[in-house]
């Protein structure tokens, strides 16, 4: 069951109530009566990783593509750093 999180217009107060999704929204403040309008919040669902679907679920008949060979210090022209110019104005 989630958790929805309500906001009284009159105190100002937040609750939280778990609630299903079948349940109607909450309309009263139980704290002072006043009407409670109901808060969007931040999932706590994260996909984290690489290639979420194509590294864990992919064709293993296809051949997997190669990562592109990183550009090495002899490969580029090395660039002096210049130091910040400072206006007079």
């Amino acid at each position: 069951m989630p958790i929805y999180e309500y906001e009284c217009s009159n105190c100002g107060r937040i609750d939280e109530a778990l609630q299903k999704f079948s349940d109607k929204p909450l309309t009263k403040c139980r704290h002072c009566a006043g009407k409670l309008n109901r808060l969007v919040s931040r999932s706590s669902f994260h996909l984290k990783g690489t290639g979420w679907y194509v590294t864990d679920y992919a064709n293993k008949s296809k051949p997997s593509a190669k990562p592109a060979k990183a550009e090495t210090k002899k490969d580029t022209p090395s660039k002096k750093a210049e130091p910040p110019k400072i206006s007079d104005t």
